[in-house]
């Protein structure tokens, strides 16, 4: 899979995993598991640049008598999600079309 498109299918995951609530890395990892491995350290990196770029905020806050880091997502960041949305009727469309000699035969 090409990876600029990989990039922003992990990005848009990772931002879907939190749009109900604020969520810490662990969990995020575990909600979305069932439909795409990620590595910790990918998630990191993803949440990194989620943040930077203003599609989430973080938040620290003591847990188990340690330091927990959350993640929130912005207005910014569920805009990426429906924008991804539209994009991906596009490439659908274009799957559709890829693939319709083959339904052909």
């Amino acid at each position: 899979m090409d990876i600029q498109l990989k990039r922003g299918l992990l990005d848009v995951c990772v931002l879907v995993a939190i749009k109900n609530e604020d969520s810490y890395g662990y969990r995020i990892l575990k909600d979305v598991k069932p439909y795409i491995e990620m590595s910790e350290s990918t998630l990191y990196t993803i949440l990194k640049r989620l943040e930077l770029s203003g599609m989430l905020t973080v938040r620290t806050a003591e847990h188990g008598g340690r330091l927990r880091k959350y993640y929130h997502i912005t207005k910014s960041g569920l805009k990426r999600i429906e924008n991804f949305k539209e994009e991906w009727r596009e490439v659908m469309s274009i799957y559709q079309f890829v693939t319709k000699e083959e339904k052909d035969k």
